[in-house]
């Protein structure tokens, strides 16, 4: 019987199993799906299914860096119990290698990992793990040189956080003190520079403060200023280049590079869990839910 594309979709649907997995079982069993995933339980490989309703929101993001070229993933499990799991470091530190030759997120999960997809290879590891797993980010940065920083790093290369920095010149170690205040900036920048910023953002923000300006009551020429003293403001909180220097926090980012003799070029941070709603686990109600059942 042949199998098209539309039943390896089905099969993978309803059992969570790998594309070259589910194609692998409709193949042994003559295209019967009720024995394709009575086949993939058997393998271990249906088990993923169960668990991809879970809230994945813990997990490591790991970096590697090759030339000029370096790049952030976000592997993402359930517990942090499983962040310090052996097998679970290294399917990161695997994965961010080979995103080193892939463009983007979806090139990734297609990209060959050990003989087989990437996604393919995160799927066997949440059947033997036994937790949802999702790669979830991938970000890339191209630069003269490029140097990476992991916050809480749970092994080299992996951790809550990281950063990469693409920079010129020769000063490496300037460029991992950026790197280490991309990570620790509060507010995190959310740009380069202003060019870099989204306009969308600076213009949300300039109406909220003709709104709050307004309130005040103030004569309109005085209201322009106050704005325009708010608007830079702002924008040297969130641009990168602006903000005060960790290290030196008389000197922006920006000049701290030049006398340093270096150019900041780009940037990516990713931390582990970044937007993603966790559940909050109520534990008194699920003890008094135990006892009532």
């Amino acid at each position: 019987m042949a199998i098209t594309a539309a039943m390896v979709k089905e099969l993978r649907d309803s059992t969570g199993a790998g594309m070259m997995d589910a194609k692998k079982a409709l193949t042994e069993t003559d295209g019967d799906m009720e024995a394709a995933v009575d086949w993939l339980r058997t393998k271990g490989l249906a088990k993923a299914a169960k668990k991809s309703g879970r809230t994945a929101a813990e997990g490591l993001v790991g970096v590697a860096v090759e030339g000029g070229r370096g790049v952030a993933i976000e592997l993402n499990s359930e517990t942090d119990f499983v962040a310090k799991n052996d097998q679970f470091q290294k399917l990161v530190g695997d994965v961010a290698t080979t995103a080193l030759g892939t463009a983007d997120i979806e090139a990734l999960k297609a990209a060959d990992l050990g003989g087989k997809p990437v996604e393919t290879a995160i799927t066997d590891a949440i059947a033997t793990i036994g937790e949802n797993m999702t790669l979830r980010r991938m970000a890339a940065v191209e630069g003269q040189n490029v140097v990476a920083y992991v916050h809480n790093a749970a092994a080299p290369g992996m951790g809550k956080i990281g950063v990469l920095v693409a920079f010129s010149g020769d000063d490496e170690g300037l460029a991992r003190q950026v790197a280490m205040h991309v990570a620790a900036a509060d507010p995190r920048p959310q740009a380069l520079n202003e060019d870099a910023l989204d306009p969308a953002i600076v213009e949300k923000e300039r109406q909220v403060q003709i709104d709050i300006a307004r309130e005040s009551g103030k004569p309109e020429q005085v209201i322009e200023k106050m704005i325009e003293g708010r608007m830079k403001k702002f924008l040297a909180e969130i641009t990168l280049l602006n903000q005060a220097f960790v290290v030196n926090p008389d000197l922006t980012v920006a000049q701290a590079a030049k006398e340093g003799g270096i150019e900041i070029t780009g940037y990516v941070r990713l931390e582990v869990g970044e937007g993603i709603e966790k559940k909050q686990e109520d534990f008194a109600a699920e003890v008094a839910k135990a006892a009532q059942g």
